[in-house]
């Protein structure tokens, strides 16, 4: 026997006396463990296989040569069997400790790899390295998730040791023994990039490859006329802020005023500023002014000195600014500002603490001191009072061409571009998003480079990479990139996300943050929702000016969102980068993208994706392109995607969902909206992790036995469209009860479920729900409804649809435990339910109500009016009466009024001081009515007006007069019904006689979420402003919330196709 295998060997039983020494002297029988006996047995075994190997030293006979190489081949096998698997033990054993070391290692790295985003970084070398702890990072999430899984999955079972089993099974989704090898793997690699880390990149250790951030460098961006390119005579869509800024600065008002100049970064906020700041005319009714750039590179002492050297010019009065603390910087200047009208510019504020420590030396003496501060933050503006904050928007269509083509051909007569680059300068302006910043740069830029149409279209393709790396173009990333740098780390994901969106596509809150859940960016605060985190999350980043808001609902809560074209390619750059995300779209036939991303937006697929994305790293799949071939999608998502934790297949031809589904233990979001899918296979019911399942308007309605094991679902948004007429009460069936849905406590919103006896009975179990939209409820089932409603602390929105139409809801007892936001009730009501504890106790909090199909016949307006916090009001067939009265002081809190197919109603009145904060006005169907309210005069606050469907007279009545203080009014007559088809085969709308009266103008009627009505109208209006005709299709919903509105200029008698394009695209706001 060899040194080695005889040591083996004793090994082997000096192991065994150890460890019988220990278990005895913790009073335990040695052969009590099974990890004890197992691991025994495998060492005897390998003990045994050494053993019989022959020593070197004496080797056999010529003879028996051959059959001894046989035979210690057959030994060697076997040893090296048993050493694996002794092995792959230990390392099991060793799993929780691994474990735990990895998850701390990768709080670490996250933590690092932010802070280097904060400070930077230089240096080929150390980006690549930079770009392998990313990728180690993303391996050992990964291991993380699976080993989380594996045991949650086993979490029944109590020991550990029956943890372990899992790796007896044949074949399992995630083995035990392949975690441990592969953590095993990761800590061995941690170790090597720390090496790595000292070998190549040594100056990262003495921190010489992260420069302090230049102050001086930083602040020159900001500098009074630093290099703003524009001259005063190029300035341009600045009239009216410039005119409200210098009105501000009236010496009328002798107090201190802090006046706000904020919008995103490039608006040319301190452009403007400057603009006024220069203005000698202005300046000199100042004593004295200073402008000082505010960022987050600066040091307060900074601040005060540089403040007192420009207050004070050359007039230094004796004393040593440099060599004063900050107490004395601060006396000196309250000594100052005390005697002095000044003007002091407080550029690029970031932080509205910052803002509050320098007013605490602004001295209000008095004298009509002003102090003028830029910024992108919301938060930072608010220090301004009401009135002296000033937000700067992104020019129009109209100025943003005059400011480009004033820097691309500054030597043209009248700037004017030429016909063969206009259609190629029009794709570039818009793709600057009427950011003055960038169409001054890119303007600039081309002015130098030849005037034809190749060169043009070359540089438009290639633009955000000449951003990047164009030096002339280097100051509009920097000044963009600030905003993503000054990001709190917790917004940075976030932000990031928003950019797998199309370009311009409008987005919707509730998606966005069921997103970032699902990818775990929202962390738990305090007792709040995750909901309620990402929503806060959410505002913020509005309040940044990262992205923006399209559209508020009536209690201005955000509900969908854009963002800016040239953030967002920064974004995706910023995305490739740190291997976060990939957008694909290869409409050029180019596509960039990297093997390590673990998310892939898919805008654009006209063959199948390539194999440039690594699948088995993936963590998200979001397809926008419903053309994508299925076989890229199956190859993606069900053979080596196992990670994913999102994956959105909405639009997609998409008949049924393969078995290997199941093998998803990660996925937590599942959107097949608008597919074909009718049924589930039964692995669906090992998607443990799943929180938001959404299948609006496909054919599922039934899930398989055991769905109810999906414990975490949070979202569950279930209908199909069944009549697209929308003549009957239920348009579409809703989710059929499974067993044991309500035992799923996590749930928060569950839209659509069809009402059974069993259900309604246990839906009190759901106490965590928010959001509630039940159907075909029977008038025998309403007392237990109310009763289980009354156990909801957290509900929010409640939606109850009536059996069928003359089935009566009796809801005398409804009562709430809290008030909701908005309810909706469709179908009869009992006489008592107006008269509800919920109404009587909470309905004056109601902020959205709609009554559908009730058919009274009291005066319900007088009694709504006693609801005098409702920001929005639907009416649909609900009023029997033909008269309806809007008396002085009811409804001073509605923003939004619709009211629908009142079939009798023949006159409306409306009295002075009703409805005085309405802002968006809808009557549909009010066949009956030809005459314009009465009193419409008197709804000054109105910004749109919608009347549709109406009978010829009242559009007569309606162009005679009384409503031009309306800027924007809309109107149809009664047309020709066009089915729901018509939107995806393409239309062409032909123009109404407007004005005259037999206008035909067709109309489409689509099937909004959770039982919202949308209607697509098309039609002509007359623009007051430029005289001209315009096609408008206007898509609505029911609620007014999301209306998106197209036009095109012709003359009336042309024929206009519109874009199906933009319709699908608003219809996704829904």
């Amino acid at each position: 026997m060899t040194g080695t295998t005889q040591a083996f060997a004793e090994a082997a039983t000096a192991g065994d006396n150890r460890r019988a020494v220990e278990r005895r002297r913790r009073h335990r029988p040695a052969t009590s463990t099974p990890k004890y006996r197992r691991r025994v047995r495998l060492m005897r075994e390998a003990g045994a296989i050494a053993a019989r190997l022959p020593s070197p030293e004496t080797p056999p006979s010529t003879r028996g040569l051959r059959h001894y190489g046989a035979r210690s081949a057959d030994l060697a096998i076997a040893l090296f069997a048993k050493t694996t698997e002794l092995k792959k033990v230990e390392l099991v054993t060793a799993l929780p400790v691994n474990m735990r070391q990895i998850k701390k290692e990768l709080e670490i790295i996250n933590a690092f790899l932010k802070e280097l985003g904060m400070n930077g970084y230089k240096g080929e070398v150390v980006e690549t390295w930079i770009r392998q702890v990313w990728r180690l990072a993303h391996d050992m999430e990964d291991v993380v998730d699976e080993f989380m899984y594996l045991v949650g999955k086993n979490k029944h079972k109590k020991s550990w040791a029956c943890v372990k089993k899992i790796i007896k099974k044949p074949k399992p989704l995630v083995s035990l023994d392949e975690i441990a090898t592969k953590a095993d793997m990761i800590n061995t690699e941690l170790v090597e990039l720390s090496k790595r880390l000292d070998r190549w990149t040594r100056p990262l250790s003495s921190g010489i490859y992260i420069p302090p951030t230049n102050y001086n460098s930083e602040q020159q961006l900001y500098l009074p006329g630093y290099d703003y390119s524009i001259n005063d005579d190029e300035l341009v869509g600045i009239d009216k802020n410039r005119q409200t800024l210098i009105e501000s600065l009236r010496l009328e008002d002798c107090s201190l005023r802090i006046i706000a100049v904020w919008g995103m970064g490039g608006l040319g906020k301190s452009t403007l500023v400057n603009n006024i700041y220069k203005n000698e005319a202005i300046v000199s009714n100042f004593n004295c002014h200073a402008w000082l750039c505010i960022s987050q590179s600066y040091k307060m002492h900074d601040i005060w000195q540089n403040m007192l050297k420009e207050l004070c010019g050359e007039d230094n009065r004796g004393f040593d600014a440099e060599n004063m603390d900050s107490r004395e910087l601060r006396l000196e200047l309250a000594k100052i500002l005390h005697q002095k009208r000044y003007l002091i510019i407080l550029d690029d504020v970031w932080l509205a603490a910052d803002l509050l420590k320098i007013r605490e030396v602004l001295v209000d003496n008095g004298l009509g001191s002003r102090v003028i501060v830029t910024t992108r933050i919301e938060e930072v503006a608010s220090i301004a009072e009401d009135g002296f904050k000033i937000r700067l928007e992104p020019l129009n269509n109209h100025d943003a061409w005059l400011l480009f083509c004033r820097k691309a051909f500054p030597k043209t007569e009248n700037h004017m571009c030429p016909p063969e680059l206009h259609q190629c300068g029009m794709d570039i302006v818009d793709k600057c998003g009427g950011l003055p910043l960038a169409l001054v740069a890119i303007g600039s830029l081309l002015s130098l480079k030849p005037r034809n149409k190749k060169e043009w279209r070359f540089f438009y393709n290639q633009l955000i990479s000449e951003v990047h790396n164009n030096e002339n173009l280097n100051r509009v990333e920097k000044i963009l990139n600030l905003s993503y740098k000054h990001l709190p780390n917790y917004l940075k994901n976030c932000f990031l996300y928003c950019a797998m969106f199309p370009e311009d596509y409008i987005i919707q809150r509730k998606r966005l943050i069921r997103l970032w859940i699902a990818e775990g960016f929202i962390e738990q605060k305090g007792t709040c929702s995750l909901e309620d985190v990402a929503e806060g999350y959410l505002t913020e980043l509005v309040r940044r000016s990262m992205i923006e808001v399209v559209a508020r609902n009536s209690f201005n809560r955000i509900q969908c969102l854009r963002m800016h074209d040239i953030l967002r390619e920064l974004a995706i750059f910023q995305s490739k980068k740190e291997s976060f995300s990939t957008v694909y779209d290869d409409t050029h036939g180019v596509v960039q993208v990297g093997s390590d991303s673990r998310r892939v937006s898919v805008l654009q697929c006209n063959s199948a994706i390539r194999s440039t994305v690594d699948p088995s790293r993936l963590r998200t799949f979001l397809a926008f392109d419903t053309s994508i071939a299925l076989s890229s999608a199956s190859y993606f998502i069900f053979s080596e995607s196992k990670y994913l934790a999102v994956l959105e297949l909405s639009g997609l031809p998409i008949e049924t969902i393969p078995y290997s589904v199941g093998e998803l233990f990660n996925l937590r979001y599942l959107c097949l909206n608008d597919t074909n899918v009718k049924e589930f296979p039964k692995s669906i019911t090992k998607l443990l992790n799943l929180q938001t399942l959404s299948l609006e308007r496909t054919q599922l309605l039934n899930f398989p036995r055991g769905f109810s094991n999906l414990k975490k679902l949070r979202h569950l948004l279930v209908w199909k469209l069944v009549d697209a007429t929308y003549k009957s009460l239920n348009n579409w069936e809703s989710l059929e009860p499974f067993e044991g849905l309500w035992n799923l406590k996590e749930l928060q919103s569950l839209c659509e479920v069809r009402a059974t006896r069993d259900f309604v009975s246990k839906l009190g179990n759901l106490s965590q729900l928010r959001s509630l939209c039940i159907t075909y409820v029977r008038s025998s089932y309403c007392a237990q409804l109310c009763n289980s409603l009354s156990k909801m602390q957290h509900l929010t929105r409640l939606h109850i649809r009536a059996m069928k139409e003359d089935e009566v809801l009796l809801l005398d007892d409804l009562m709430l435990p809290n008030p909701l936001e908005k309810l909706d009730l469709l179908g009869q009501l009992s006489k008592g339910t107006l008269e509800s504890p919920f109404f009587t106790t909470h309905g004056n909090e109601l902020l959205q109500l709609e009554l559908s199909r009730c058919q009274l016949t009291v005066n319900l307006v007088a009694w709504l009016s006693k609801l005098s916090n409702l920001t929005e009001l639907r009416l649909t067939r609900v009023y029997t009466g033909q008269q309806l009265s809007f008396h002085a002081n009811w409804f001073p809190n509605l923003k939004k009024a619709l009211l629908w197919d009142l079939q009798h109603v023949n006159q409306i009145y409306i009295q002075e001081g009703a409805l005085s904060s309405l802002q968006y006005l809808h009557i549909d169907s009010l066949n009956e009515l030809r005459d314009v309210p009465i009193g419409i005069e008197f709804l000054s606050s109105v910004k749109e007006a919608y009347f549709t469907m109406m009978h010829s007279d009242f559009v007569r009545n309606l162009r005679a007069g009384k409503v031009n203080h309306i800027p924007k009014v809309y109107w149809s007559t009664q047309g020709k019904f066009q089915s729901p088809q018509s939107i995806h085969d393409g239309v062409s709308a032909e123009p109404a006689n407007l004005p005259g009266e037999s206008s035909t103008n067709p109309q489409w009627r689509m099937l909004g979420g959770s039982g919202y009505l949308v209607t697509v109208f098309c039609f002509w209006c007359h623009n007051k402003i430029t005289g001209k005709w315009q096609l408008l299709y206007i898509i609505s919903l029911g609620s007014g919330d999301h209306r998106l509105t197209g036009e095109r200029e012709d003359d009336a008698g042309g024929t206009l196709a519109f874009s199906v394009e933009k319709l699908a695209a608003a219809a996704e706001t829904i």
